[in-house]
């Protein structure tokens, strides 16, 4: 089935200024158009993904500003308005005044047939949480998934809409949702409340939410999935991996703590005595990550994916790959992955039995045959001070992997002759690159941080003591802090980069 795409734009462009609509009508490429940008004092803009086009000399003017908010519809406590039956979606920046003084259009398209290379995954009547990063086409696809199962199916759909995005702005749904019933949220804040509502007053069989983005949602959204009813969302995160790290939507997947294993069974299990384990059944049945528009990663056992994850087995994936014809085709199945205990750098024999030596200060790595792109991502994700250098004389180590350390072509025998460390990597995947450099910085992984807060948190409360973390980057402890309050702890962080880190205390106490 090929996509249709309806995007409404003559509407928008008749609320605009004159001249910004005539420029645009002598445009051929409108269909890719992403955003109008008016800012007071600046030149008209429009957006387009690979360029950005003036509208004209002059600048914007108050008084166009002024005009084209009085043709549209109201603006909520969000700064968002929209126009009636369309999916265009108008945001407001102010001054500290509450002036309105710049206006973001942005573009909103229903797109029909999105749903074929999910559609056995929604029609198995199943709880779906969709994750994928900003503009992937979540919403997008929750609209087509609206309109699939109110009208195709005859289900009793209700969607919450907090920010107007899935049906348009005003009293009047967009068609695009088909006969799916829409609940408007006056305030952001309301959203889990208005989420319950649903169920006690509307009996639907399916809801579908946008966004979920805190625990009060979250803990609604389980209300929700508890009383028999389909749920069909989105959550803030790329994927279910960032569900697992992130102690406020946790819950969606079932809920991560932290539990002491007595001495047999952690010696049964070959793990620590401390380990994560799942709390509840998900909220979710299945997760879908959209890593790109036409390709989906699709895991239909959440429980069983979860539960692997936390015991070290990496997760796999079904992943769909959609043509330009609108078919898609299943990829082959990712290869079995080794277990994240093993998805760390390993050395060959003359390095067996060596810890990595950890560096303090600037470090110029040279890679050889291992993905530069993943390297960069690695350490921008890590804060560390690496330097990718193109020449290997320039080089403090080198990283390979095993497959080429054991051919030892010229350049890695001579830098080996040089005296110089050469370590090697499995395989050419994210985890091992970053597992490596945090082995190499003595940076701890996530899974370690929150296993060593949730530790903290129970002292805390059992002993009445004060305790101080291991030091983290900044975003660690944003999830640390978040683990104090779930603990309704006292937390705060101390010291100076990059020996920062957070310290938990009893509620009410001083620290010590």
């Amino acid at each position: 089935m090929r996509q249709e795409i309806v995007d409404d734009l003559d509407q928008l462009l008749e609320i605009l200024p004159q001249r910004v609509q005539a420029a645009l009508r002598k445009e051929e490429e409108l269909s890719s158009l992403l955003e109008i940008v008016l800012d007071l004092g600046r030149k008209p803009q429009a957006r387009f993904p690979s360029r950005f086009l003036d509208l004209g000399p002059e600048p914007v003017s108050r008084e166009e500003i002024e005009q084209l908010v009085q043709r549209m519809g109201q603006f909520g406590d969000d700064n968002r308005a929209g126009i009636e039956r369309t999916l265009h979606r108008i945001s407001a920046i102010r001054n500290r005044r509450g002036d309105i003084i710049g206006l973001t259009c942005r573009i909103g398209r229903a797109v029909y047939g999105t749903i074929e290379i999910i559609r056995d995954v929604v029609e198995s009547g199943k709880s779906l949480l969709l994750m994928g990063k900003p503009g992937v086409g979540k919403t997008t696809l929750l609209r087509e998934v609206a309109r699939v199962l109110s009208d195709e199916f005859q289900k009793r759909v209700v969607i919450v809409d907090t920010s107007n995005e899935i049906a348009g702005d005003g009293d009047i749904p967009h068609p695009g949702i088909g006969s799916a019933r829409r609940m408007q949220v006056a305030k952001v804040s309301q959203q889990a409340q208005v989420m319950i509502e649903a169920v006690e007053n509307h009996m639907p069989e399916v809801v579908i939410i946008d966004e979920i983005g805190n625990e009060r949602e979250a803990e609604a959204a389980r209300t929700i999935a508890e009383r028999g009813v389909t749920l069909i969302g989105t959550a803030h995160g790329i994927s279910l991996e960032n569900l697992i790290v992130n102690p406020t939507l946790s819950d969606l997947i079932g809920g991560i703590g932290a539990v002491t294993l007595g001495d047999d069974e952690a010696r049964r299990r070959g793990t620590q005595k401390t380990v994560l384990e799942r709390k509840a059944p998900p909220t979710f049945d299945t997760i879908v990550e959209i890593q790109d528009k036409d390709r989906f990663a699709i895991h239909f056992d959440v429980t069983q994916t979860v539960d692997s994850f936390l015991r070290g087995i990496l997760p796999r994936p079904q992943i769909r790959q959609r043509a330009e014809d609108g078919s898609w085709q299943t990829l082959a199945q990712t290869q079995e992955e080794p277990s994240m205990q093993d998805a760390i750098y390993t050395y060959e024999e003359n390095y067996q039995t060596e810890e990595p030596q950890r560096i303090a200060g600037k470090l110029n790595l040279f890679s050889y045959a291992v993905s530069r792109n993943r390297l960069e991502q690695a350490i921008l994700d890590l804060n560390i001070p690496v330097n990718l250098v193109e020449n290997i004389d320039e080089a403090d180590l080198v990283l390979t992997l095993r497959g080429q350390y054991r051919k030892m072509p010229n350049r890695l025998r001579e830098a080996e002759r040089r005296g110089m460390r050469v370590y090697t990597i499995r395989s050419n995947t994210y985890v091992q690159v970053k597992r490596f450099l945090e082995d190499l910085f003595g940076k701890r992984s996530e899974g370690s941080a929150m296993v060593e807060a949730e530790e903290a948190a129970q002292r805390v409360l059992r002993e009445g003591k004060s305790i101080s973390l291991s030091p983290q980057n900044s975003y660690l402890r944003m999830l640390q802090h978040n683990i104090a309050e779930r603990y309704q702890l006292n937390s705060e962080s101390q010291g100076e980069e990059p020996r920062r880190c957070v310290v938990f205390n009893p509620k009410g106490g001083e620290y010590r």
